[in-house]
């Protein structure tokens, strides 16, 4: 009987914490890492309070706690059984909290693989300060009140010359407060109640979250090495008549993966023929460390008019400055420019001239430059470090750029994603669960998303050495 039992040793030393709760917590890892499987039987009261040397009272107390939390049932006359949590139900908010306690506390004593902006490490506060100074001594009170609804003239004339060597016009450019908001614009402008979209899957949670709030149908099509699987993509468009596709044409979030050429010119003659739109939402493409990837947007390779073209600032930029801009097709100008007034009329004037003038002087291209040398070395680096720590544990595929790698856990590993944010969170370690970028989340159990962007090399190592200890 007490090797049956052994699993549920466990050290009891006197201390601030009641010996009830201690059992409690134990018997709840045990269940979560399937140590204990849904429907077993617990140790009877009076067996696991001798095995344990405790009273009675003490095991009975650990019961009630673990029924109370839906971690055990009892039945009468039978005893008390494992109850397996569903870890998936309301995760987004069990996700959501930890992170804001954590980060409203001292990040600093955590690896924190969550993150998906560039540090500000990276980011030369004192020439934008100067760029700041330079626009209010140039523009005075303008800069703080003056009000453009399609945006600052001058940062749309930036973007058209800089970034789109004025094949796009600045008419044509609409300046944002983010992805986040031009996602929720876009479908605003073009979706109805019913509507039906093709996401990636997975895709980014905050567009999953949109298209729900809009009540749309919203179909599924699985990522590969080189973009959608085209074959279950058109099938799905025969069969259906799709609005939307939502799309991330670089470094996807979360699999890390770029549309290949091929794929985008496939999708948008698609595009005409079954009459759909594409949203491309442009993610994190300026930081390419694969020379054998070659930039080229959906909205770059569309002769028909069928791409709405979101790119945010504040993912490359500093996510404390809310500022992306939109291209929408002529069909849909007007709607999306109406929605965007009717949200919130402008974004922040001085930012977008601090911006513009940023980009104008060149501190733009030099700013991108220093990141992707960064993130390069921090890229090979946390490659390595899986490789040599996970290597018998995860897949992956190299995503050749951006700021972050999606693991998969192997088949033959008990632990799920869940299991390992909670276990990495006690350990100081934080990462992304796959749970948040499916629309039925109990399909992501299985991944978890690790970034490099807030973490140096030391911590990279140790951080992964961490994860490795814990999927054993």
């Amino acid at each position: 009987m007490n090797f049956i039992l052994n699993k549920y040793f466990i050290h009891l030393s006197e201390g601030e914490i009641p010996k009830y709760l201690l059992i409690e917590k134990h018997i709840k890892r045990l269940i979560d890492t399937n140590m204990v499987e849904d429907r077993e039987r617990l140790p009877s009261i009076r067996k696991l309070a001798q095995f344990l040397n405790v009273n009675n009272i003490t095991v009975i107390n650990a019961y009630k706690k673990l029924q109370a939390e839906g971690y055990a049932i009892q039945k009468i006359g039978s005893g008390t059984y494992a109850k397996k949590k569903d870890i998936h139900k309301n995760f987004n908010r069990e996700y959501s909290k930890a992170l804001k306690r954590i980060f409203n506390e001292e990040i600093v004593d955590y690896v924190d693989f969550t993150g998906e902006t560039p540090s500000g490490e990276f980011f030369q506060i004192d020439f934008f300060k100067n760029v700041l100074n330079e626009v209010l001594d140039r523009d005075g009170a303008k800069a703080l009140i003056c009000q453009e609804s399609l945006g600052y003239e001058g940062l749309r004339s930036s973007i058209s010359s800089v970034f789109w060597n004025k094949k796009v016009d600045k008419e044509d450019i609409l300046i944002i407060s983010g992805a986040q908001q031009g996602i929720d614009l876009v479908s605003k402008a073009i979706l109805n109640i019913n509507d039906s979209v093709i996401v990636e899957k997975p895709t980014y949670s905050g567009a999953l979250s949109v298209f729900k709030w809009r009540r749309t149908e919203i179909f599924e099509v699985p990522i590969e090495k080189d973009g959608i699987n085209m074959d279950k993509f058109e099938k799905i468009l025969r069969k259906n008549n799709i609005r939307c596709f939502y799309t991330m044409s670089y470094f996807q979030n979360p699999t890390g993966v770029s549309c290949s050429n091929y794929k985008k010119i496939q999708i948008l003659k698609l595009a005409q023929i079954y009459d759909f739109y594409i949203i491309e939402d442009d993610y994190l493409s300026e930081l390419i460390y694969d020379n054998s990837i070659r930039y080229n947007s959906f909205k770059s390779l569309d002769n028909n008019d069928r791409v709405v073209y979101i790119k945010s600032f504040s993912k490359i930029f500093l996510p404390g400055i809310r500022i992306g801009y939109l291209i929408p097709p002529k069909r849909f100008k007007e709607s999306i420019q109406n929605s965007k007034i009717n949200t919130d009329i402008s974004t922040s004037s001085i930012m977008q001239r601090a911006l513009d003038l940023y980009i104008r002087k060149g501190l733009w291209k030099n700013y991108i430059e220093t990141l992707n040398c960064a993130y390069k070395k921090r890229y090979i680096h946390m490659e390595k470090c899986i490789l040599k720590y996970l290597r018998d544990k995860v897949e992956f595929l190299k995503p050749g750029g951006g700021l972050h790698f999606y693991l998969k856990i192997k088949e033959n590993i008990k632990l799920n994603s869940v299991n390992i944010f909670r276990q990495g969170k006690d350990r100081g370690i934080l990462i992304t669960p796959g749970l948040l970028f499916y629309k039925n989340a109990l399909e992501g159990k299985n991944y978890f998303k690790i970034s490099f962007s807030h973490t140096n090399e030391e911590e990279i190592e140790y951080g992964v050495k961490i994860l490795s200890e814990i999927i054993k």
